[in-house]
């Protein structure tokens, strides 16, 4: 009975190996054409014009992120100033 079973799953696993290798090389023999009005394709050329929107602006000047920085820090300071308990009682 074993001997039955083992050459009943050696048949099926031949025959699942023979069944992906043909449809591997029919994948490979026709190759996949795209779809003129495929949405994928819409999306890209949409995404690669929004980048080229992006690269075309300017960085802004190494003062103006000093400046940008100066006043986070002063923001921050004055919140922690507003947390702190007052004394004033």
């Amino acid at each position: 009975m074993r001997r039955l079973i083992k050459i009943a799953l050696i048949a099926l696993g031949i025959r699942a190996f023979l069944r992906w290798r043909k449809r591997r090389r029919e994948a490979q023999a026709t190759p996949a054409v795209a779809d003129p009005s495929d949405p994928a394709d819409e999306l890209r050329r949409k995404l690669a014009e929004s980048r080229e929107d992006d690269a075309v602006e300017t960085p802004a000047p190494p003062e103006a992120v000093a400046d940008r920085r100066a006043d986070v820090h002063e923001q921050g300071r004055a919140a922690l100033d507003e947390m702190k308990p007052s004394d004033k009682s």
